[in-house]
């Protein structure tokens, strides 16, 4: 058995080397990432009866020896005899030829040949069904001085764990690698849908998201500044509401996590209604009984404007004060904010859909929160089937992708944008301010660095879905 080390800058490439020195039959002992690139350690002439026998001395030499006894070290026989000394020898040389062939690769570790094939390098007897009436494996195995149960089980679990850690590694490798091939053969195939990606991303576009929209991209095109392709995009399949107004009356709730700025938003509605209607068609109603102020800064609020301000405390309550409503052309709900893993959220859902069956329900979403919070948000509020969604919070987010990843993949309408406190100026129709949202996300990328390679072959490269 001929065993030779090679290092090369990537996987591929060290692979080449051997299977040009050595043939297709050469077998991959080990891989590892070093500081000089990828190192190879590769046979020819493979043995795996000799591998397995050297690897099992070693592994009782090092169990025996933490083992053994003071008192053997220092017997006559183990220091005057000839042939003691002679038998250490052997053993040390053993167990250090077994070293150089099994420690990059432990006894059960997988071989994987220079074609790109995986196959077993040494059999593992523990994980072979043992043949009916036959005594366990450890059983029939020579029992090694100073070894215990214990010590066994955990040596085996020790070379397990190095199997699997090495496996892992190696699978890693092989995927980004894959996946970068793969992406770089995308953007040699598809240019133009590449960059879409590439932009998207740059704006902090989920990758689902991104490649549903680089699929909807033409495959070449005219224009010469395609830049703005990714944009187009976006306005064709950013969800927003049609019409001048969503809310022109009836019984509007709006719903949404803590510090989400529902009543923020609920006073810049009543302001903007009273300043076209008036006052006496307006009603104001919170729910809002844990926050300690809440139901004090909405009733500032409806002092200023002149509204009818109510403050039930259940759902039956609600339905109640809504019957006394009946005559008020618009009634605003300000509902408690609760987070989407709170225990009380499902009451205070269930007390709204109670109160108030008919109210066109908005939730408010914040636009600075991450795309897996903003999922949870949303999953946690679809039983009360919101209608719409009001973007809060737009003036202190850093980064506009996540919101709008989150809107398009629920298909979920944009009713409002909400880009400051001030009362009712900072409130917009989103349909009126689509195009600048994505203006304002394509902006705000412009400040972070953009995506690396890495990110780009992981997310929009095929080789992890061979693995």
């Amino acid at each position: 058995m001929k065993i030779k080390r090679y290092m090369a800058a990537s996987m591929r490439a060290a692979l080449n080397q051997v299977r040009a020195e050595q043939g297709p039959d050469a077998v991959i002992l080990s891989t590892r990432r070093v500081s000089e690139g990828i190192e190879v350690i590769a046979a020819v002439d493979y043995d795996e009866a000799l591998i397995a026998g050297a690897a099992r001395r070693y592994a009782q030499a090092a169990i025996a020896a933490p083992t053994a006894s003071p008192a053997a070290t220092t017997s006559p026989a183990a220091t005057t005899s000839p042939a003691a000394t002679t038998s250490r020898a052997a053993a040390t040389t053993s167990a250090a030829t077994a070293s150089s062939t099994a420690t990059a690769t432990p006894p059960r570790a997988a071989a994987t040949t220079a074609s790109a094939a995986v196959r077993p390098a040494v059999s593992a007897p523990s994980f072979k069904p043992a043949a009916r009436g036959s005594a366990p494996a450890a059983a029939r195995r020579p029992a090694i001085p100073g070894q215990t149960a214990s010590t066994a089980a955990a040596a085996n679990t020790h070379g397990l764990a190095l199997m699997q850690r090495e496996l892992t590694d190696m699978r890693r490798l092989l995927e980004s690698g894959l996946a970068s091939m793969s992406w770089h053969d995308r953007r040699q195939r598809e240019p133009l849908r590449a960059s879409v990606l590439e932009q998207l991303s740059a704006m902090d576009i989920a990758p689902d998201v991104a490649s549903a929209l680089a699929a909807q991209a033409p495959s070449s095109t005219k224009l010469k500044d395609t830049s703005k392709l990714p944009l187009a995009l976006l306005l064709q399949h950013l969800p927003v509401v049609d019409g001048l107004s969503t809310v022109s009356g009836g019984v509007v709730a709006i719903v949404g996590p803590t510090g989400a700025g529902k009543t923020t938003t609920i006073a810049k509605l009543a302001a903007r209604w009273a300043s076209k209607h008036g006052s006496g068609d307006l009603a104001l109603v919170s729910t809002d009984a844990y926050r300690i102020g809440a139901r004090e800064q909405l009733m500032t609020y409806a002092r200023i404007l002149g509204a009818a301000m109510h403050a039930p405390n259940s759902g039956r309550e609600l339905a109640r004060v809504l019957e006394r409503c009946g005559s008020k052309r618009l009634v605003l709900i300000d509902t408690a904010g609760m987070g989407p893993r709170d225990e009380r959220l499902a009451e205070q859902l269930a007390a709204l859909k109670h109160g108030a069956p008919r109210a066109k329900v908005l939730l408010a979403l914040p636009a600075h929160g991450e795309v897996h919070a903003l999922e949870e948000i949303i999953r946690a509020f679809a039983g009360i089937s919101p209608a719409a969604c009001v973007i809060t919070k737009v003036d202190e987010s850093a980064s506009l992708g996540a919101v709008i990843s989150a809107t398009v993949r629920n298909r979920l309408k944009i009713a409002y944008l909400c880009n400051g406190q001030r009362v009712p100026d900072d409130l917009h129709a989103a349909h009126q301010k689509r195009v600048w949202l994505v203006r304002a996300a394509r902006k705000l990328s412009e400040r972070t660095a953009p995506r690396g390679e890495a990110y780009l072959a992981r997310h929009f490269g095929r080789g992890h879905a061979h693995a």
